[in-house]
């Protein structure tokens, strides 16, 4: 196995682990890669322990690349210091997700984790998935998978990164897909009564006639994407990465009183990269934001190779009237 080194390192086992002199969270898995590389993080709060679901390479070739993707889950009592404790098995029957899956959102509902993910690898028809735990780390798949994708002129058809939200008695589900072209990267929003069990024809495209959130910013490129929503004071807030991966990715805030349309907070990113020779001078993206009762902290990946590595930090962010404001900031 490589060894990475780095200042204030601790290596656990499958894991990364790097505590700075701010105690400041660092994970990533080097079960896959031999080299810290996990993204998309998801934290929940599940049987008193804290579960975070992230997406890890699927395996490499003979020259070392990875082929493919798959979801990881890590725990923590504090979540500060991060476990890895298993994998989410792809389904041999699932013929839909034979090339890999990534970007989970877990949601729970009484005494179980639902979980929506992505299939990978199949360009404009990668769709969103769906299934069930009762112990957070073996799923049953819905029989009605994949249970979204859109339809409208705007888009190509796709959906990925997919966030959903109990708000206003029925369930939201953000996505992010493309342009007709392929080329834009956009947000749309779908619904499902609140009883729902999260079946394919429960949803309604809602977005249909054009997206919700769109780039518009210079440092947003082309790519407005992995939204993370939670709700407070009656409104939602949703934290979304502007730009593709490295260029770098950046992460906005954006509010709405509908989950329909958005006043994005900013027009500069509510979360930036680290400056040169930082550990996210690459990008700061692809959010999570996450509230235990107490505090609300923001997930989010970063790294300093252009994507060599990946590593999951957080940064507890603060409320008043105004909105979410980054503690320290």
């Amino acid at each position: 196995m490589r060894i990475i080194v780095v200042t204030f390192l601790t290596l656990m086992i499958c894991g990364f682990q790097l505590h700075a002199q701010s105690s400041k969270m660092m994970f990533g898995d080097t079960s896959r890669l031999h080299r810290p590389y996990s993204k998309d993080p998801h934290v929940i709060k599940f049987n008193n322990r804290y579960l975070m679901y992230y997406s890890v390479p699927g395996y490499t070739d003979n020259n070392g690349k990875a082929i493919g993707w798959g979801i990881a889950v890590a725990e923590s009592n504090n979540l500060n210091d991060w476990k890895r404790i298993g994998d989410i098995k792809p389904d041999p029957a699932a013929t839909y997700e034979s090339k890999g899956f990534a970007a989970p959102c877990a949601l729970v509902r009484r005494d179980t984790v639902h979980l929506f993910y992505q299939t990978y690898g199949n360009g404009k028809n990668d769709a969103i998935c769906h299934a069930w735990s009762t112990d957070g780390i073996n799923f049953t798949r819905n029989k009605t998978n994949p249970i979204f994708n859109p339809d409208g002129n705007w888009n190509c058809g796709r959906a990925i990164d997919a966030e959903v939200i109990l708000f206003k008695n029925q369930y939201f589900l953000f996505f992010a897909t493309r342009d007709p072209d392929y080329k834009i990267q956009l947000q749309g929003v779908a619904t499902a009564p609140a009883q729902t069990s999260f079946n394919k024809h429960d949803w309604t495209h809602i977005s249909k006639d054009a997206p919700i959130l769109k780039p518009e910013f210079p440092w947003e490129g082309e790519c407005v994407e992995g939204a993370s929503v939670i709700k407070r004071n009656g409104k939602l807030y949703m934290f979304y990465a502007g730009a593709y991966n490295n260029w770098p990715q950046q992460i906005g805030a954006a509010v709405s009183e509908d989950g329909v349309h958005w006043t994005k907070l900013s027009e500069q990113p509510f979360l930036a990269n680290g400056r040169p020779g930082e550990w996210n001078s690459s990008e700061s993206g692809h959010p999570h934001i996450f509230d235990d009762g107490k505090k609300s902290y923001l997930f989010y990946q970063g790294n300093n190779d252009k994507g060599k590595t990946w590593l999951i930090s957080n940064h507890e962010v603060l409320w008043s009237k105004k909105g979410p404001a980054l503690k320290g900031n």
